[in-house]
């Protein structure tokens, strides 16, 4: 696997929690709703976050007020009005 710095290119749950600030349980709550980030599944133990797409899930979520209208896109993220 490919190393970005001290991370690896594809992180398990806990190194994606570590890196978003978010609990394991939640990142685990989110695959089963959907609106999480993206994951690669191996096998139903086997689930990596790519860097790249924890990145881009956080971005979206980038807001400047709590005021910002939100709604929810086709995928379930939350997109400003």
């Amino acid at each position: 696997m490919t190393q970005l710095g001290n991370l690896p290119a594809a992180l398990n749950t806990e190194q994606a929690s570590r890196y978003t600030g978010l609990a394991t349980a939640t990142l685990e709550k989110l695959r089963c709703t959907g609106g999480g980030p993206p994951f690669v599944s191996y096998s139903r133990r086997a689930i990596r976050y790519r860097l790249a797409d924890l990145d881009a899930w956080m971005t979206a979520r980038t807001r400047c007020s709590t005021s910002e209208l939100e709604r929810p896109d086709a995928h379930g993220a939350r997109r400003a009005v």
